[in-house]
């Protein structure tokens, strides 16, 4: 038996991105498909990256239907937030859409990265501004995550530095932008 999806009610690519000069000041907005084509739109993104209790990391891996590194395992979630919306406000609607997931985030950086897809020929140039949360054991007891999946392929649980280990020895399992947003979150996670 096979089981049809519904189509989502918006097409992702038409929403409106918030585009940043070169210090990550607003100075337009255009389209996700936009944004997105070769050489890029410099443009304000965030990357969610949760934490357990254990210190584990909360990875996803992108769906076949993305339009950009589809199958390969990114952080959390990301997204971009519409032009003038607070960034954490736009990365806890991601959050719950793409995995069900409710936490309170908190911005700990920004990573600025420029990448281009070679499978699709879609670039990714972000001013990225990286939130962390925490799921603690009782949470984790009574909800577990809930992909959707037009977003998730699959999801799973790793320590940062066997995530690390992993990227080394096979880069090419894991988007551009994962390392940068580790190395951000987890340095910030051991402090908060």
């Amino acid at each position: 038996m096979s089981e049809t999806l519904a189509e989502p009610i918006t097409d992702r690519e038409t929403l409106p991105v918030e585009l940043v000069d070169e210090a990550g000041r607003a100075v337009g907005a255009c389209p996700v498909a936009q944004a997105h084509t070769a050489p890029g739109l410099l443009h304000r993104a965030f990357s969610v990256l949760l934490f357990d209790e254990a210190g584990r990391v909360l990875l996803q891996q992108r769906a076949a239907v993305k339009t950009r590194f589809p199958l390969l395992w990114a952080n959390t979630c990301c997204g971009h937030p519409a032009p003038d919306e607070p960034v954490a406000a736009a990365a806890a609607v991601r959050l719950a859409e793409e995995l069900g997931l409710a936490t309170t985030l908190t911005e700990v950086g920004i990573f600025r990265y420029h990448a281009q897809d070679s499978a699709t020929g879609r670039v990714e140039h972000e001013w990225d501004h990286v939130l962390i949360g925490r799921l603690d054991t009782e949470f984790l007891q009574t909800a577990v995550p809930r992909p959707d999946p037009a977003e998730v392929a699959d999801y799973a649980w790793i320590q940062p530095d066997a995530l690390r280990d992993a990227i080394a020895d096979h880069p090419e399992t894991y988007t551009p932008w994962l390392l940068g947003v580790l190395d951000i979150a987890d340095e910030a996670a051991r402090v908060i």
